[in-house]
């Protein structure tokens, strides 16, 4: 999970709303036995800085973190350092002779960058490592946008072949219930 924390986030209560979705996506995983067992989940936020509020570990282990919104958006920054995190979870793996699905990076912000702009050297360098990524089949990549999310620019960012999807009304629940589903269905096959 790529999560935006940035001030815009605690404007009409969306970090709260953001806290519980996220708790949802837990508890509904853990009522899966298998899925609570093989869904590994990582937890990036970026606002006043880029952190990984939670790094890989199995549902079962996962304690979601409570966020708080502040700062600015560095979305350049986050998506780099998660992809780096899925790559190196991949070479974990790896290394123990373990099977995985292809990881996916889900971004959910309200803004748009503050480190990066469309044409510069981040803005190239992220975009050629999320297409790259996808093309190559190293992982998937979804944006989700909030409110006033820039979503032609998060069009830009997204794989041609998957469009950033708006978030309408703050309905993080239902958005979690479908994420927690689809990892489920992933872990089953």
């Amino acid at each position: 999970l790529l999560l935006d924390t940035s001030g815009s986030m605690s404007i009409g209560g969306k970090i709260h709303d953001l806290n519980a979705g996220i708790r949802t996506f837990k508890d509904e995983i853990e009522q899966d036995e298998l899925a609570r067992k093989r869904v590994d989940v990582a937890v990036i936020t970026f606002g006043e800085t880029v952190r990984v509020a939670n790094p890989f570990s199995p549902v079962e282990m996962f304690h979601p973190p409570e966020l708080v919104a502040d700062g600015l958006t560095p979305m350049g920054e986050a998506i780099c350092q998660a992809i780096d995190l899925v790559e190196e979870r991949k070479a974990a793996y790896r290394e123990d002779g373990i099977d995985y699905y292809r990881p996916w990076i889900f971004l959910i912000t309200d803004g748009e960058p503050t480190d990066m702009l469309e044409g510069d050297g981040r803005w190239k360098e992220v975009t050629a490592r999320i297409h790259e990524g996808e093309k190559s089949g190293r992982f998937l990549f979804f944006a989700v946008g909030l409110d006033e999310a820039d979503m032609a620019l998060l069009k830009k960012l997204s794989p041609p072949n998957r469009a950033p999807v708006r978030l309408r009304e703050r309905r993080f629940h239902e958005m979690f219930l479908w994420l927690s589903r689809s990892q489920v269905k992933v872990s089953a096959s």
